[in-house]
């Protein structure tokens, strides 16, 4: 498979993901540099034109709050996951327990 397909791919898998790890992520309040980093650390690069899209869309649904304020002296927007945004996450986690179970069994069959 030559690496645009693969790239592609890939990209679709994350894009779910990144839903999951933003809300659970985002539980303690972070800046949106401040979260890129925690999640580069756990091994998921994410970059600026795909993380604040991010975050704007889980706010307009309600699942994120923010509010602006200077810390450092630099002015800036600080998301955390809302109540319905913990809903959401609990939902999604258990979601999440099921299909990483079906997926292993039926990646379990290939071997």
């Amino acid at each position: 498979m030559d690496d645009e397909r693969l790239n592609k791919l890939t990209m679709e898998l994350r894009r779910g993901v990144l839903v999951l790890v933003a809300l659970a992520s985002l539980k303690q309040e972070h800046y949106g540099y401040s979260l890129r980093k925690k999640l580069e650390q756990a091994g998921l690069d994410i970059d600026e034109g795909t993380l604040y899209p991010l975050l704007r869309r889980l706010e307009d649904q309600g699942l994120l709050t923010s509010n602006w304020r200077v810390e450092d002296g630099r002015k800036r927007r600080f998301y955390q996951t809302s109540a319905d945004g913990l809903d959401a996450l609990t939902q999604m986690q258990q979601e999440w327990q099921k299909l990483n179970q079906s997926t292993g069994m039926i990646l379990g069959e290939q071997q």
